[in-house]
């Protein structure tokens, strides 16, 4: 007897800002990339799909875009600092975030 189907897997390659197609927002809207497996027994082997698609954090409305549009927006992130982030000492961050105290124990609301 010979197992073998398909698994899905979900990459999210950056975070953009966007004026929604769906409910006309200014709103970050996420790129990611869908890629569907042939598996035999369980062991995922070659890719067989490939989709990329957009999504609104705001309405939660979902775009398929070609190949070309998705590279062009993974360039546009990398290049004005979005994507996934950075790696440890390489910036990343909120360059404007104030530093936090330490709390020194007890209730800070308490008088």
């Amino acid at each position: 007897m010979i197992i073998f189907g398909t698994k899905g897997y979900l990459y999210q390659l950056a975070i953009l800002t966007l004026v929604c197609g769906w409910c006309g927002n200014p709103a970050a809207h996420t790129l990611r990339k869908r890629v569907t497996k042939f598996t035999l027994f369980f062991v995922p082997l070659f890719p067989f799909s490939t989709k990329f698609a957009t999504q609104c954090t705001f309405c939660g409305g979902e775009q398929q875009v070609p190949k070309e549009q998705a590279e062009q927006l993974l360039a546009q992130a990398a290049a004005h600092g979005g994507g996934q982030g950075a790696a440890p000492g390489q910036g990343g961050g909120n360059p404007f975030a104030q530093p936090q105290a330490p709390q020194q124990g007890g209730n800070p609301f308490r008088q």
